[in-house]
């Protein structure tokens, strides 16, 4: 067998992989009810100009008699409180932050201040400014973390907006490199993954974990509080919540490159892990399809095998297949110049976001 089709041969059984995680991947149910007492926690940073669907959308909720909403504002100056009491008056609690102490990221400390002034629940659900629930959402979240036994559940959104060609990159990628019910079962944080826009957290478990003060220097403070969950006990796991919330991450390409600038370079633990990832994937899902002019059974067959990963990918979590699968590999070497891209202003200290510079106090990295 030749070096082509054995590469060939590992495309397809990272496609059955996607397909098999795909029919297992876990969904809130639709129209759940809870009696826990639950928080909801959205920290907001000049987000004046797009906050105001996602707190309808908390205003909204049904099935949890006992939510509380806290919204922090955590150092605007585009008058994103003003637009939170115009739109939400006394029904959420806004608290004013404060800046982040020496070590701390911005959105770590923020959630941490949150976290803090949601003592007496029994649930934090962490939202993001830019996502849009359903009004049966946190009931469904919080009902499957509870049938689940799971101490932090990730429900991820449907991704909408700018960035068609790179943002289904991210459920692709976790569908298909990651064994979702082995991450479930293992003890082992080096085993996780998490997406910070809707995050469902039992409390007691939270603060077990360290809450995010355990992820004060984490630039991915998502999947760091996964693994600070595992190091203590805790299971996670992620699930399609593409149903029951959007999440409208960036408006235009420049957004998208930036967004990915502050935190690609620590998605792989190191430059070198960074290196190996792109270079794989450009292996596999570029050059393999690009042999078909003189391997042309071996290239169209790899090619039509990324596409699949990409169409099982959009099925699964209620994204667009076509023609967006078809641009696979483009989609490929865009992800890695934008990696390349995050690892060179990390490298050169040009990293910040939403007016804060981003010291690299800590790299993350997969814990042993």
């Amino acid at each position: 067998m030749t070096v082509a089709w054995v590469l060939v041969v590992v495309v397809a059984l990272l496609t059955a992989h996607t397909a098999v995680n795909a029919l297992l991947l876990r969904r809130p149910g639709r129209g759940a009810t809870t009696a826990e007492r639950v928080a909801v926690l959205l920290p907001l940073r000049d987000e004046a100009g797009r906050v105001t669907p996602c707190l309808r959308s908390l205003l909204a909720q049904e099935g949890v008699p006992d939510l509380t909403i806290h919204v922090l504002d955590d150092g605007s100056t585009d008058g994103t409180a003003d637009v939170v009491r115009e739109v939400a008056g006394d029904r959420v609690r806004l608290h004013a932050g404060t800046p982040p102490p020496p070590g701390w990221l911005g959105k770590p400390h923020a959630c941490h201040l949150l976290g803090a002034y949601a003592d007496d629940a029994d649930v934090l659900v962490f939202v993001d400014a830019d996502v849009v629930l359903e009004p049966d959402a946190v009931a469904g979240a919080v009902a499957l973390a509870r049938e689940t036994g799971v101490t932090l559940l990730s429900p991820y959104p449907r991704i909408v907006g700018s960035g068609r060609l790179v943002q289904p990159l991210l459920q692709w990628s976790w569908l298909t490199f990651l064994p979702l019910r082995a991450m479930e079962r293992s003890p082992r944080p080096s085993l996780a993954a998490a997406g910070g826009q809707w995050l469902v957290v039992d409390r007691r478990g939270y603060q077990r974990a360290g809450g995010h003060a355990a992820v004060r220097d984490e630039i991915l403070e998502d999947i760091a509080l996964a693994r600070a969950v595992k190091r203590t006990g805790g299971r996670i796991a992620l699930a399609d919540g593409s149903r029951l919330a959007t999440c409208r991450m960036y408006d235009s390409w420049r957004e998208l490159a930036d967004g990915y600038a502050k935190s690609l370079w620590a998605s792989f633990g190191s430059t070198a892990g960074a290196v190996a990832v792109v270079s794989l994937l450009v292996l596999l899902y570029v050059v393999l399809p690009l042999t078909a002019p003189v391997l042309p059974l071996a290239g169209l067959l790899a090619y039509l095998l990324g596409v699949a990963g990409r169409v099982l990918t959009a099925r699964a979590t209620g994204g667009r297949a076509l023609p967006d699968a078809l641009a696979h590999p483009v989609s490929v070497v865009l992800f890695g110049y934008l990696i390349a891209r995050s690892v060179h202003r990390r490298r050169t200290g040009r990293l910040s976001w939403r007016g804060r510079s981003l010291p690299v106090m800590h790299r993350s990295s997969a814990d042993e």
